[in-house]
């Protein structure tokens, strides 16, 4: 049953058939379902739904709300649903400035707080907390195994970018404690620019052989496109996050067969995976994408909780996160001591099958990988 609820934003409840009777656990997710990062929020949300839609439960009740890519809009929902909503779990959050700004003020009120895509240093060393976990990644991870491919592709000097924001930041962090070479230039751009001549100008000028770039949704179809009119001819690699399936459509031929780094692919073989892409596909026509297969993934963490504990029982419930007895999309799935995946990571590159821009795995850059902050937290 869907009901839909007039408010200044949207805020959809969603109740679907259950397998046994308990506590009903209340959901509120905060994502980006306009704007140019609205693709980003709209893949886990559907991801997630498509999941409690597929478990069969009628007692998940799902809030949704959009949170503009505005950390004063997340801040305040992320008010209304712990005060007035009395949700039980919070999730959605795809960029990491809206983490900072929403995640330690609910997990220190005593909610769990499920990350299907931010994953910022600050909340996985000093800054942990028992109630955060994180399904997706470490933030610094995709651009660490970026920095270990361009190792073994033998590339000795990178010029290297990203926005100039918490996850831009973690991204060259991770890509130079990998990377063996040297830097040809380092640039942070500006979070949401569109037009990169004097960042290609600057990359043109200098004696870089390869370019990695961290440079999300909108960003990175901009870039891409026009580096391809540039001319310039220097191998380009990057995360998932500029290489995923809603955006290659866009990017379109500038990019096949750049390399970029993943801890998840449609190819990906495993049975939980391939029903995944098929279900996906199925329910809303079109292929799934990093982000709806994080979302899916939380969801069932979410799900495999609940069926072993009460979430009133919170130090029972967070050991069944913490167990994460689910079946993942990426197969084998573990937290670390700090709540982050410790995962394989791999190098995709961008094929064309049929009409359709997509990834095909490569092989792994980083196998059985954590992040470099779990030493400093202290749980």
């Amino acid at each position: 049953m869907i009901k839909i609820f007039s408010t200044a934003l949207l805020v959809t409840s969603l109740s679907v058939a259950s397998s046994f009777a308990q506590a009903d656990v209340k959901v509120g997710m905060i994502t980006t379902l306009s704007g140019g990062g609205a693709g980003l929020g709209i893949d886990v949300r559907d991801g997630f739904m498509l999941a409690i839609k597929q478990s069969g439960r009628d007692d998940i009740d799902v809030i949704i709300e959009d949170d503009q890519r505005k950390p004063d809009i997340a801040v305040q929902l992320a008010d209304k649903m712990t005060l007035s909503d009395k949700v039980d779990v919070m999730t959605g959050i795809i960029w990491s400035n809206l983490a900072m700004a929403v995640v330690p003020s609910v997990t220190a009120q005593g909610k769990f707080y499920l990350s299907p895509n931010a994953g910022p240093s600050a909340l996985a060393g000093k800054g942990c907390h028992p109630n955060y976990f994180n399904v997706a990644w470490q933030n610094d991870n995709l651009h660490e195994a970026a920095g270990a491919y361009a190792n073994g592709a033998e590339y000795k000097k990178s010029f290297i970018m990203a926005p100039n924001y918490p996850a831009g930041k973690d991204a060259l962090t991770g890509y130079k404690r990998f990377f063996e070479g040297e830097l040809a230039g380092e640039l942070y751009t500006q979070l949401g620019q569109t037009d990169y001549a004097a960042e290609i100008a600057q990359i043109r000028a200098s004696d870089a052989d390869s370019v990695f770039f961290f440079l999300p949704g909108g960003m990175g179809i901009a870039f891409l496109k026009q580096y391809a009119d540039s001319g310039i001819d220097l191998p380009v690699v990057g995360p998932a996050f500029s290489f995923d399936q809603g955006i290659l459509q866009a990017v379109g031929a500038a990019a096949l067969g750049v390399v970029n780094t993943s801890q998840w692919n449609k190819d990906i073989s495993n049975d939980t995976n391939t029903a995944f892409v098929e279900t996906f596909q199925a329910e809303y026509g079109r292929l799934p994408s990093l982000y709806a297969s994080q979302g899916f993934d939380t969801a069932n963490l979410l799900i495999s909780a609940m069926n072993s504990a009460d979430v009133t029982d919170a130090e029972a419930f967070r050991a069944a996160l913490k167990a994460a007895n689910f079946n993942s999309t990426r197969g084998d799935f573990k937290f670390g001591n700090n709540h982050h995946p410790v995962q394989i990571i791999y190098a995709r590159k961008v094929v064309k099958e049929g009409d359709v821009f997509t990834n095909e795995i490569i092989a792994p850059a980083l196998e059985d990988h954590a992040d470099a902050y779990a030493v400093d937290c202290k749980m």
